[in-house]
């Protein structure tokens, strides 16, 4: 199975639909399971959320509500952002510390909107949640209706996942997880850049995945090293 499927989606598959949003996997079938989602802001509009195409998302979005801007929440998820926004006339919003986003994206010269703490009027707001030094990367949340978006830290996907966890840190920052930047969530739901998210007792699996993250790092090295090692590379 391909870590990341980089030839065009032949169709997507509907994933973590709620009252707040909806997501999509372009590549259902790829291992690294990237998640795009399109999430309602305080503003009653859509808020694409480190998206992909497929076939048939416009029809899907179209439906669901106005785009109002696009997001990028990690420096490895610029993804398709620049599509999306130019075909909505939107702006990209990129938190200010994502520097290797801003260099891809500006490849494609979208117009940006960078973000310090509130992205627009999405009712988002933006911490940086950085394990260690050269990984960056922002986790979105929506005080309101309890949505938390963690794009890279946290996933459900095969590699992050050891044994019965429902939810889990990246291999790499089990043992330096960032659990300040979390200080004061807790989230009703928690929506993830890799894998189906987490819509039921998400409190919970947000504390259990960090109480086990770094106790559980041998079992993961052991389970999922040569897959995260797989996925890794072909990320960078």
């Amino acid at each position: 199975m391909t870590a990341y499927d980089r030839s065009p989606s032949t169709g997507y598959r509907l994933v973590d639909e709620f009252d707040g949003g909806v997501g999509w996997l372009a590549h259902p079938d790829e291992t690294g399971r990237r998640a795009s989602h399109a999430l309602v802001g305080a503003d009653d509009r859509l808020w694409l959320f480190d998206p992909l195409e497929a076939p048939g998302i416009d029809d899907e979005l179209e439906r669901r509500g106005e785009v109002a801007g696009v997001v990028v929440c990690s420096d490895y998820h610029a993804r398709d952002a620049a599509a999306f926004a130019r075909r909505y006339d939107v702006p990209v919003f990129v938190p200010s510390w994502l520097d290797r986003a801003v260099d891809r994206l500006s490849e494609t010269d979208p117009e940006f909107e960078p973000v310090t703490d509130e992205i627009g009027a999405s009712g988002f707001a933006v911490r940086e949640a950085s394990p260690f030094p050269g990984w960056h990367e922002a986790i979105a949340y929506r005080r309101s209706n309890g949505t938390l978006y963690v794009p890279d830290l946290l996933g459900t996907a095969p590699p992050y996942l050891a044994d019965d966890e429902r939810l889990a840190v990246y291999l790499l920052a089990r043992l330096t997880p960032p659990t300040s930047a979390f200080t004061g969530i807790a989230p009703e739901q928690i929506l993830l850049g890799h894998g189906t998210g987490i819509l039921e007792d998400a409190t919970v699996a947000l504390a259990d995945a960090f109480a086990t993250a770094r106790p559980g790092f041998l079992r993961a090295l052991a389970t999922n090293g040569r897959s995260q090692f797989r996925v890794l590379i072909d990320a960078l």
